[in-house]
Parts: C-alpha cells; sequence; structure tokens
C-alpha cells in the first residue's frame, strides 16, 4: 500500500482528531495498525540530498520518533573501499548527523572497510587476509581520508571510529546460526541504536547489498581478519547461501533499527565495485524504514528482485526477523511500481569458488 506525503500528513491530522473522542477499544485497534512495517520512499528534486533524506524520515513520523529513547546513535555507512563509486554518498551521511544532531544525539560514525587496497593488503593485483592492527589503522584511516569522511567529522565534531582495532567485547547471539558470540568493537555495546546507510547495489556474492548486508563491517578486521575471509569461510561450510549466514548473526548482535538507503546513484551487475560486469545506475532515491529487513526488501523490489531470489532474506525470516512478505509492508511517498528499475543481475559466485581466487592468503 502506498500513499503520499500529503495524504500521510492528512490521514495524521484526523488519526488525532479522532483520537480525542475514541473509545479505548479503538485506540487498541490503532495500535495494531502501528505494527506494520512502513518504508518510505522519495525522489531527490533539485539535487537536494538533505531535503530527500529529511522527507523520508518525516514519513516515517520524523527523526524524534525514529529515535525516540535513543541517546547515542552510530551512523554506519558502506566503505566497503576508497572508491567513491562504490561507496555511500557522504551527503546522505551529513544530512542524518546534522538531523541527529539538532536533536541532540550524541552521534558517531563507524566503519571497518574491506579496503582491498594497493599498498595495504593489495600486492601485485592480488587481495589478502589480514589481522595486522597497525596496518588495519593506516588502511581505515586511508578510506575516511579519501572519501571525505574524516573533514566531514571534523566539521560536525563527531567522532570517527575504526570498527576493525580498539578494545573487543564479547557479545552473544542469541538462537545464532554460527556464531554464538562475536567480538564487537566496545563502542558498539554502548550505543542505542545502530543506524545502518548502505548504498544501493548488486552483489556477487549476496545478490543484493543493503542495510542487512551492510553489518559485514561490523566483523573486526583485528578479529575476523580484513576481506572477511575467515567468516565467509565459516559460513560456507554451514550453509552454500552467499553471506547470508554472516549477515543474519551479525544483525542480531546489533541494536539496528533505522536504515537509511543511498539510492542516488546506484550499482547493477557485478557489484559491489564498479569495473568491466557492473556498471552506475541513475536512481536519484532515498529509501527508509525502521525495519532493517522490510526495508531491504522494498529496496530489492524496486530494483527488480523478489524477495525470494534474495537468500540473506529468506535467512532473516528463518530466524525470526519479520515481515517475510512484502505484501505486509506500508509504503509511503512513491510507490514501488513508480519508481522500479531492473537492474542486471548479478552473476551470483558461491564463496567456495570465490575464496580460491580472492583474499584466500594471510599477508605476513
Amino acid at each position: 500500500m502506498a500513499i503520499t506525503r500529503r495524504e500521510f500528513l492528512h490521514r495524521l491530522q484526523v488519526l488525532m482528531a479522532a483520537a480525542a473522542v475514541m473509545p479505548l477499544s479503538g485506540l487498541k485497534s490503532l495500535a495494531a495498525n502501528k505494527e506494520m512495517p512502513i518504508v518510505s520512499i522519495v525522489r531527490r528534486q533539485n539535487g537536494d540530498t538533505a531535503r530527500a533524506v529529511a522527507e523520508a524520515v518525516d514519513l516515517l513520523g520524523g527523526i524524534e520518533a525514529v529515535t525516540k529513547d535513543k541517546t547515542s546513535i552510530m551512523l554506519k555507512p558502506n566503505l566497503v573501499s576508497n572508491a567513491a563509486t562504490d561507496t555511500t554518498d557522504p551527503a546522505v551521511v551529513r544530512a542524518l548527523a546534522e538531523m541527529l544532531k539538532d536533536s541532540g544525539k550524541d552521534v558517531c560514525i563507524g566503519e571497518g572497510s574491506a579496503a582491498a587496497a594497493p599498498g595495504f593488503n593489495v600486492i601485485d593485483y592480488e587481495c589478502y587476509r589480514t589481522r595486522d592492527v597497525e596496518l588495519l589503522d593506516r588502511m581505515q584511516q586511508f578510506v575516511f581520508d579519501q572519501l571525505g569522511f574524516t573533514d566531514m567529522a571534523a566539521d560536525l565534531g563527531i567522532p570517527l571510529v575504526n570498527l576493525h582495532t580498539g578494545e573487543m567485547v564479547a557479545v552473544n547471539v542469541p538462537d545464532a546460526y554460527l556464531f554464538n558470540t562475536l567480538m564487537l568493537h566496545q563502542k558498539l555495546t554502548e550505543i542505542d541504536l545502530l543506524v545502518s546507510i548502505p548504498r544501493m547495489k548488486t552483489h556477487t556474492l549476496a545478490t543484493v547489498t543493503l542495510g542487512l548486508k551492510n553489518v559485514i563491517g561490523l566483523y573486526a578486521g583485528s578479529e575476523y581478519g580484513t576481506v572477511r575471509g575467515y567468516v565467509h569461510d565459516l559460513g560456507a561450510e554451514y550453509a552454500d547461501v552467499g553471506v547470508a549466514i554472516e549477515i543474519v548473526d551479525m544483525a542480531r548482535a546489533n541494536k539496528m533499527g533505522l536504515t537509511v538507503v543511498d539510492g542516488l546513484v546506484a550499482m547493477e551487475g557485478d557489484g559491489p565495485s564498479l569495473g568491466p560486469g557492473s556498471r552506475l545506475v541513475d536512481m536519484n532515491l532515498i529509501i527508509a524504514g525502521t525495519h532493517p529487513l522490510a526495508t531491504d526488501m522494498v529496496t530489492a523490489s524496486v530494483m527488480g528482485f523478489a524477495p525470494d531470489e534474495v537468500p540473506t532474506f529468506e535467512w532473516a525470516v528463518r530466524a525470526g526477523m519479520t515481515p517475510a512478505r512484502l505484501e505486509d509492508i506500508e509504503v509511503r511517498g512513491e510507490t514501488i511500481d513508480d519508481v522500479r528499475r531492473n537492474f542486471l543481475k548479478p552473476q551470483v559466485s558461491p564463496w567456495k569458488q570465490v575464496s580460491k581466487l580472492w583474499g584466500y592468503k594471510e599477508l605476513e
């Protein structure tokens, strides 16, 4: 079901007026309706990213509503590498950071980039795994610097957190598929809310990389190695379903809620990096929701993927995440049909095949 922002605001006014005279049974009925996940889709107009982000959040009820009772918030962009073509637009992250700061929240930006980059874990065009703390520190700082996040964070007066290194804390994962305990950066245990800010892309391991896939960046390199080779090795032994197992376990270990998808310039084909088999697509969209699975399902549908084409969705539902169907999601703003573009699909390869060619050697 889709409604425009104007219709949403009108309905809200009607409901507020009705609440003053509605019997208790009617109020209970309204509360039940609120359980349907809400996802907003907004077109950016005239290049105004901040306005598009604000409108997408407003359609969810506003920044105060989506961060109610939350004081410490981490923004997690997808900074898979130092290439701007592959990563979350800093303007989307800035818009959210400014909104949160204006609401009196304690805000930080955190990331643990895969960052297969020359001079760090790429030698003679070959990618290596590494747990070396000093290298991981330099590599993450390089990524922050190259993509403009160091300057942006300084301008906003908020900290950048390298999730690869630092104090780690053991976190239990209830009913885990694979990792009953995960070692996470201490900051992840101190925040009240993790906001996932992915870029809309296809992925040769995960089919799509969106808000849930973005949590792969929480696997600390000092514990699990950069490019997450060790993690994917274990996941592939459990079930050969892309990287769904690793994604769902990490999602359950963290305080996920708001997801804001950077769908301004997306990627189709053999993502997640721009190369011969992939290309950029102008979509000019911001998609947001407070239910991570619902937000990803709507975004994938916008990209032309059915829910059963994405293994992460199936395994998330098996783990008890909701919703299980697109029909159980309320869409506000633009409709899925009006903005859908059938993306060129990636040639998905199993990790056991990929691992023989990429990221299988340890950097000594």
